[in-house]
């Protein structure tokens, strides 16, 4: 323990486990957050990600926690089910020494287990606005004895469409409760939010990094949506990368991405948050160790990775948000040492490009993808550069004598030497160079995109009707348009339809594609791969005071 972690003053169980976690000492918000938080006043957080903001709340709710109490003291909201996860992971991490209960809710789950352990009794409910107000709709959650209300990550939940659930909760809880908002941005709504639910609140800002390393070198390839892994082979191939971090948008994007690079020779494994923690500290050893050079991971599972090493960040898919992408790049270039961040964009999302440099005054420089004699060539200068190593080395005494043999037998030295490379080079049969097609930039419409930005996070169409070919199919790889039997004349809006599928079929409100609200009735993209999970939670959908249903449009 350090003196700083001493001098606040935590009950003996906090500092035991923090030493055991084997941190040394507060990061700025948690040296400034826990010490005014222990006193029981309001307070808002303003702090990116990954700097320890799940500490300087968790650590002062575990330090006031009564034990001997059967009722919810702590609820924590979280936009996500992995941020809910992870949260919680947090809490029991902390208080591995003071058995404290801890339970994650979010949708997706099946109500049985968890209304059971809240009937059980549980300390701190972590979970995402929709499934808290399931539960309290069910009376299962009882707020009655709250002490303590944390919304994490605000901006986000404003993002996703869970402000008004947000407000509906906090209207549930106890009026003496003490309040924590912790937020990368404060924008408006959140503002007011602040201004009517908590009392005074202290702030805490933590300023933002320098917005970008210099010594990383951006880049970026116009590639179509299914072109990308194909492009992602060849560039692994051909690049110098000692250790490489791969971004998607979900969890399963991890796994099926890690899995196709490992089938095509290039070893990798998902970072995400199904993993248990044993689990994701042993991958994380093995890409420490250079057991694994390739790890795809999500934002969410990526916070608080904390390597020095990561050669190259590839953007396989984009981030919403350009703070997002300057704080993923961030993880490369480390310590002084150079570092590449390679962006995937297909031609329908160069506007993303040109609000990325805007946002890091940075420019990124295309690049083009190798071609197959690009690969070839790297492939047949790699073993030559291999051969002159051993040659150097001169360790081959065993199969000199092989050679001698085949010498006495009358072959040729030359032939022999030949046959060696051919049979060194049989491994490449395994891994055909893969073919990827141009891309062809699109330019933007006269008077710029017809897009509209939900909040900066999610793009959606707004293209009149004559301009699709037909408005009951997903022009989109992959999707499936979905209709419900609601629209404009029922004051729906973007923001309630991603927020509420993403919610109740737990599902990134970021995969949600194009959404078209008509007079009657609105038409949405979902994944295919999310149909089934989607369509079971019909029922449970609810906007406002209504229900509704998705089927096929």
């Amino acid at each position: 323990m350090t003196t700083e972690f001493t001098s606040l003053n935590l009950r003996r169980e906090l500092e035991q486990a923090i030493q055991a976690l084997g941190y040394t000492e507060p990061t700025p918000i948690q040296s400034a957050m826990i010490p005014l938080m222990l006193t029981g006043v309001d307070v808002i957080g303003q702090a990116q990600t990954g700097t320890g903001k799940t500490a300087a709340f968790a650590l002062p709710i575990l330090q006031n926690l009564k034990t001997s109490h059967r009722r919810v003291q702590s609820l924590v909201l979280a936009p996500t089910r992995e941020l809910a996860l992870q949260v919680a992971e947090a809490f029991e991490q902390y208080g591995q020494f003071m058995h404290v209960r801890v339970l994650a809710v979010y949708g997706g789950q099946p109500y049985g287990p968890q209304i059971g352990q809240l009937k059980r009794g549980v300390d701190i409910v972590v979970g995402t606005p929709g499934r808290i107000i399931d539960l309290l709709e069910r009376g299962a959650l009882d707020l009655g004895g709250l002490h303590t209300v944390v919304l994490d990550e605000a901006d986000e939940m404003l993002k996703m469409g869970f402000i008004e659930a947000v407000e509906t909760i906090l209207e549930k809880t106890p009026a003496e409760r003490q309040t924590a908002l912790f937020s990368a941005t404060l924008p408006p709504r959140i503002r007011a939010l602040a201004e009517r639910f908590m009392r005074t609140p202290e702030s805490v800002t933590i300023k933002k990094n320098t917005l970008t390393v210099q010594t990383i070198e951006q880049r970026y390839y116009l590639v179509q949506e299914t072109d990308k892994l194909n492009a992602l082979l060849n560039l692994l191939e051909v690049e110098n990368a000692a250790s490489v971090l791969i971004f998607t948008r979900t969890r399963a994007e991890t796994g099926q991405l890690a899995a196709e690079l490992s089938l095509r020779g290039t070893p990798a494994e998902a970072l995400n948050g199904d993993l248990e923690q044993n689990a994701r500290e042993r991958i994380l050893s093995r890409f420490r160790s250079n057991q694994i050079k390739v790890l795809v991971a999500t934002d969410v599972a990526a916070r608080g990775l904390d390597i020095d090493d990561i050669s190259h960040v590839v953007n396989y898919q984009l981030p919403d948000d350009p703070e997002v992408y300057v704080h993923r790049i961030g993880r490369t270039g480390r310590a002084g040492k150079a570092g590449i961040a390679i962006s995937f964009f297909s031609p329908r999302e160069k506007r993303r490009l040109h609000e990325i440099e805007r946002f890091t005054r940075q420019p990124m420089t295309r690049a083009s993808l190798p071609n197959a004699e690009d690969i070839r060539r790297h492939r047949e200068n790699h073993l030559l550069e291999q051969m002159r190593v051993w040659l150097g080395r001169a360790r081959y005494q065993r199969e000199r004598e092989l050679v001698q043999q085949l010498v006495a037998e009358g072959h040729d030295l030359l032939e022999i030497a030949a046959a060696a490379l051919k049979l060194a080079r049989a491994g490449e049969k395994q891994r055909p160079i893969a073919a990827v097609n141009d891309a062809q930039e699109t330019p933007f419409p006269k008077g710029g995109s017809k897009h509209e930005r939900l909040h900066g996070k999610q793009e959606y169409s707004l293209r009149r009707a004559g301009r699709e070919k037909s408005a009951s199919h997903s022009h989109e790889a992959g999707m499936v348009r979905l209709k419900i039997g609601r629209g404009k004349a029922d004051g729906i809006r973007p923001n309630d339809i991603v927020g509420t599928i993403a919610s109740y079929a737990n599902i990134p409100g970021s995969s949600i594609g194009k959404i078209r609200i008509e007079e009657q009735r609105t038409l949405v993209d979902v994944p295919e791969e999310f149909l089934e999970r989607i369509l079971r939670q019909n029922g449970n959908y609810k906007i406002g005071t209504y229900r509704f249903g998705l089927e096929r449009a």
